[in-house]
């Protein structure tokens, strides 16, 4: 036996093996991306030597209808950090984009006073299902579930029971020609204005969650709740943070749709906390908290966008698509469960 042998540890490859079987599970959402758009790029349809995947357009179309869910799932992994849930998003992003056409339509606000006022609705109702959570000790699930039908009832109320149709101009009737932004490009007309609006809130969280004292707080409450409180941790002013950041970006992406579609209807948003969830899920994030990052849950959302596009463009049918995805979202909740303690 050599003396490099003698000396080495017993249980250093053990170790090894360990630290590269948790490297894996946390990236395992780059991982499924990677994959994901490799299978994408192999069975894409092709005209001649083209492949319709890769086009510039079809990229771009990509992102761009992810950013109303990426900005959502955003919100979430701040909830699903602290073992919470949140089934209130889709919701709120319909109440607000029923809130943004009737403020500027019907009512005359500015596109600032407008959008100001819906982002504070979207904090408080937030913070208030947050404070039922922490203060009144309430099942988020529970919260979040009533949540939804208050919110849906609030659009419905709000409108009518109608889709409030946004046409720009300085009239009586008319939105400000500002806000029509929302569904224009840039830089060249090449990038969608909700793709930088998505990159902004997805760079300011990602920094946010790196950077600050909350964030320690946040996976604290999700590692171990009651450790945490006896550490010192304001565990209900974390929590109510936490689903007030989730109702500020289900407004935002409320009032990003009602931009992209001209239009507030309270049926905007059915099933977005679905795909949310998802989002966060594939992404890594554990439903028990106390483990994952906004960047995975922004590789989740790409993955599911490069899924939802690649089935489409093969034109499969709508039912398969729903089965693949169920598929997808299973596995990787499946993959959590196998993850190893840290």
């Amino acid at each position: 036996m050599s003396e490099t042998t003698r000396e080495r540890p017993a249980g250093q490859p053990v170790r090894r093996r360990a630290g590269t079987v948790e490297t894996l599970f946390r990236f395992q959402s780059f991982f499924g991306l990677v994959a994901v758009f490799v299978a994408a790029v192999v069975f894409s349809p092709r005209t001649g030597t083209t492949i319709l995947f890769l086009t510039s357009d079809n990229l771009f179309n990509i992102v761009r209808a992810v950013a109303e869910i990426g900005i959502i799932s955003v919100g979430l992994t701040f909830v699903i950090l602290i073992g919470g849930i949140d089934l209130s998003v889709g919701s709120v992003l319909g109440l607000a984009a029923v809130g943004s056409a009737v403020l500027m339509v019907s009512d005359g606000l500015g596109v600032f006073a407008a959008v100001g006022l819906v982002l504070l609705a979207g904090i408080v109702f937030g913070a208030l299902q947050g404070a039922a959570v922490a203060e009144l000790g309430v099942q988020a699930f529970i919260v979040t579930l009533a949540g939804l039908q208050i919110a849906r009832g609030l659009a419905r109320m709000w409108s009518g029971g109608e889709t409030v149709q946004i046409s720009y101009g300085n009239g009586p009737g008319q939105a400000p020609v500002l806000f029509s932004l929302l569904g224009e490009r840039t830089f060249g007309g090449v990038v969608p204005i909700p793709v930088l609006i998505f990159a902004v809130v997805a760079v300011v969280a990602v920094l946010f969650l790196r950077g600050s004292a909350y964030s320690r707080h946040l996976y604290a409450i999700g590692g171990n709740e009651k450790a945490a409180r006896l550490s010192g941790v304001p565990v209900n002013r974390v929590k109510i943070i936490a689903f007030a950041i989730c109702g500020f970006c289900a407004a935002l992406a409320g009032i990003v749709h009602a931009g992209q579609l001209n239009a507030g209807s309270p049926n905007d948003g059915i099933a977005y906390e679905l795909d949310g969830i998802a989002a966060v899920v594939v992404g890594g994030t554990s439903l028990a908290g106390g483990r994952g990052s906004v960047i995975g849950t922004i590789a989740g959302a790409l993955l599911l966008g490069i899924l939802n596009n690649i089935l489409s463009l093969n034109s499969v049918d709508t039912d398969v698509q729903l089965l693949i995805k169920g598929l997808v979202i299973v596995a990787a909740a499946a993959l959590q469960r196998l993850r190893p303690s840290s």
